[in-house]
């Protein structure tokens, strides 16, 4: 079996389930040495056996919001495996669909720090251990999201957090040309998770309707994700759109 990953590191934040779980996986089937975390150490260790590489993986529980945990979370992955190659940020939430007369400040808050400073944490430590290595460079992949093109109905959270990740992406993709560090976001529609699969049983449309949307098997966006790791360095993805075709995107119905 051709493991193109063999020898390379990964950091998956959000690993517990979902986008984050089975890219996990599918870089652990590469041969990747595969850091994973997020809070729940018992969904972690799920995903670690089932992959088919679990000796090659670490688990490691805490809040990417934490900027003394993520400090941690790098020292460790380089302890144990050397150094890194790829770091997906890729942990989110969102919160309820609601006008924004009835969205409180704690709730847009959380979910801006999950979307949003949580990944510059990660990504200002990546970058950092990326400039000092040996040899330079890595890449990163942001989990964005078609909410940092064009937002559903009441999003205003979720699509904020989801437009500044493109902004975190530029210019990580800009700032890291020099030290061959790359930078892609990766814009998932209604992938088969716990959190977008359920526009696949009614989803709100501009018009006020609440219809049923495609919704993609996560495993295409794994071997996505497998696939943008696997290329050279002086490759980069800025930008990659992976969805349903049926789903509504443009104009959003």
């Amino acid at each position: 079996m051709n493991m193109s990953g063999a020898g390379k590191t990964a950091i998956v934040t959000g690993a517990s389930s979902g986008i984050g779980r089975y890219s996990a996986i599918a870089l652990l089937n590469e041969g990747w040495n595969v850091v994973i975390t997020a809070r729940r150490y018992e969904a972690l260790q799920e995903t670690q056996k089932m992959s088919s590489n679990p000796d090659n993986c670490l688990c490691l529980t805490g809040e990417i919001t934490d900027e003394d945990f993520v400090m941690k979370l790098f020292d460790q992955t380089i302890s144990k495996f050397g150094r890194l190659d790829l770091l997906f940020n890729n942990a989110g939430i969102s919160s309820a669909q609601v006008p924004i007369e009835n969205l409180s400040l704690d709730d847009f808050q959380k979910v801006l720090n999950t979307n949003l400073v949580g990944p510059f944490i990660c990504t200002r430590e990546a970058v950092r251990q990326f400039k000092t290595q040996s040899p330079p460079g890595g890449r990163i992949i942001n989990n964005g999201s078609l909410s940092a093109h064009v937002p559903r109905p009441y999003s205003y959270a979720y699509t904020i957090s989801k437009h500044a990740m493109n902004g975190l992406t530029k210019c990580t993709s800009l700032d890291g040309r020099a030290f061959n560090i790359t930078c892609t976001q990766i814009d998932i529609g209604n992938a088969a998770t716990e959190m977008g699969g359920r526009h696949g049983v009614g989803a709100l449309q501009p018009d006020g309707r609440t219809i049923q949307e495609g919704v993609l098997d996560v495993q295409h966006v794994a071997s996505t994700i497998v696939h943008i790791s696997s290329l050279p360095p002086d490759v980069t993805v800025l930008n990659v759109n992976i969805m349903p075709t049926n789903i509504p995107y443009i104009g959003r119905g």
